[in-house]
């Protein structure tokens, strides 16, 4: 269809960009658009149109906005966009306009309908014992089955059926792992070793989870709380719908099929998990004076307290029963008067960084004005100013090092960085307190040190010593210099 187009209206194709088998509810993985963003940005590009085969090709957003977003990057960079399929000319009359929205809405829509259609088809699946998809865990593995239940093959990772008509369900792995499978039940039910024990004794070992991995608490969490081991077919605990975070369902939302597998783990014994596990989830044998007091008593032992800390102690009930009956952890630790460092008060803390960008971002634009065309997105921290200089605000905090060589050693790490393609990142370096603006780093985006592996970018003079700028006053003279380049370009 694209080609088609393109050689109706003697238009050269000279690069594609494609995400082959990716969702477009999000732009997570979709390297293909992220690759066209940033050439559009690049201000070189070597195209002038780029040719869509349908609205839907940006994404199936269930935010609408995000599309015509994209849409807006590229004609702000003077590239227009054809749609090839689209019964309409995307010429920005008020007929292409309402047409473009209605497929946005109908893109959206479509991604909603077959999110329904695959949850109806996965419940039903599961109530005739058949396994609905997804590795099949540790101890077990995938063999199909045809239309009237006789075993073919096993799976290997990857693998999928070879006949439309066969079904998967899932059969005992190998002896080793079974004996691992119901060595952990019986360390934790009847040997009371926690999990984060149990995970450090088979890495110990070196017994790796069924993703090749050293094992966590988490994972030996899910190995323990998991029915597939005692043969029942459990859907629906947790769901995420069009990538949304996931939620916890009640039990009268499951969708179950018991003795749908062969069993690895007895009854008896996941019975008695259970009720150990309910009793770290939800302190049922104690008040909330008494889990507080427990709380009161490690802060004593241990001078502070934290994540660690607390899942560490093993006569305290789990951090999520805290978080459960007071709100959250931060709340429990007000109730005993136990108050964390400012770097772990993270709300607070992100409330602030919020109200300074909105801040900066209020004083650029009220000082910018005569530029016209100057906006804020507060959703990505994102400025545009003259609507062709993009520039994405974000905070370095000071956060301390401890004492070294008998001073304290502090590092700047920057937050809130939510937009990574922009022309220009304006930092606020905070002062050592936290309490005021220390000074400002205006940094052309490709000169920002990759992040990869590290968790937040760090500021210093030595690495953006030439950006820096004093005070805001400064920083909008640089601006203005960059607009009136880009005007005389």
């Amino acid at each position: 269809m694209i080609a088609a187009y393109a050689s109706q209206r003697n238009i050269e194709v000279v690069r594609t960009y494609i995400d082959e088998g990716r969702s477009g509810l999000t732009i997570i993985g979709r390297d293909g658009l992220k690759k066209l963003i940033a050439d559009v940005q690049s201000g070189s590009p070597d195209f002038n149109c780029i040719l869509v085969y349908d609205v839907s090709r940006w994404g199936r957003f269930q935010d609408t906005d995000e599309s015509a977003f994209y849409e807006y990057i590229c004609k702000r960079a003077g590239i227009s966009v054809h749609y090839c399929a689209e019964e309409f000319e995307n010429d920005g009359s008020l007929a292409s306009v309402v047409l473009k929205s209605l497929s946005r809405v109908d893109a959206a829509d479509f991604s909603r309908k077959l999110s329904r259609r695959v949850f109806v088809s996965h419940c039903h699946f599961v109530t005739l014992g058949f396994w609905r998809g997804g590795p099949p865990g540790y101890g077990f593995r995938r063999q199909t089955v045809d239309e009237v239940g006789k075993p073919r093959v096993l799976l290997l990772p990857g693998e999928q059926k070879h006949f439309k008509l066969d079904r998967v369900v899932l059969v005992p792995g190998p002896k080793s792992e079974i004996d691992v499978v119901q060595r952990i039940f019986a360390d934790f039910a009847s040997r009371k070793l926690t999990r984060t024990e149990i995970a450090n004794k088979l890495n110990a070992e070196g017994i790796f989870n069924a993703m090749g991995r050293p094992w966590m608490m988490q994972t030996i969490d899910d190995v323990l709380r998991n029915e597939k081991y005692v043969g029942h077919n459990v859907f629906n605990r947790r769901s995420s719908k069009l990538m949304q975070k996931p939620i916890e369902n009640p039990p009268d939302m499951w969708i179950r099929r018991n003795n749908s597998f062969e069993p690895i783990v007895s009854q008896a014994l996941f019975d008695k998990a259970q009720r150990v596990l309910s009793d770290l989830d939800h302190g049922r044998k104690l008040s909330d004076l008494e889990i507080l007091s427990k709380l009161k008593a490690l802060w004593r032992r241990k001078g502070h307290l934290s994540m660690r800390l607390l899942e560490r102690a093993k006569d305290l009930p789990d951090w999520t029963v805290y978080a459960r009956r007071f709100g959250s952890l931060m709340k429990a630790y007000q109730q005993i008067g136990f108050e964390p460092k400012p770097r772990y008060r993270y709300v607070e803390t992100g409330l602030k960084i919020d109200a300074i960008i909105r801040a900066t971002a209020e004083g650029i634009i009220s000082n910018l004005k005569a530029g016209g065309g100057t906006s804020f997105l507060p959703e990505l921290y994102l400025l545009t100013a003259e609507t062709n200089l993009t520039i994405a605000i974000a905070v370095a905090w000071s956060v301390s090092d401890g004492t070294v060589a008998g001073r304290r050693s502090r590092r700047w790490e920057v937050r809130k960085l939510r937009y990574s393609r922009s022309d220009f990142v304006l930092v606020i370096r905070m002062d050592a307190a936290n309490s005021e603006t220390q000074d400002y780093f205006l940094v052309p985006t490709p000169n920002l040190p990759p992040t990869q592996g590290r968790r937040k970018l760090r500021v210093s003079d030595r690495i953006f010593g030439q950006f820096r700028h004093d005070d805001l006053g400064s920083v909008l003279h640089a601006l203005r210099e960059k607009l009136r380049q880009r005007r005389e370009s």
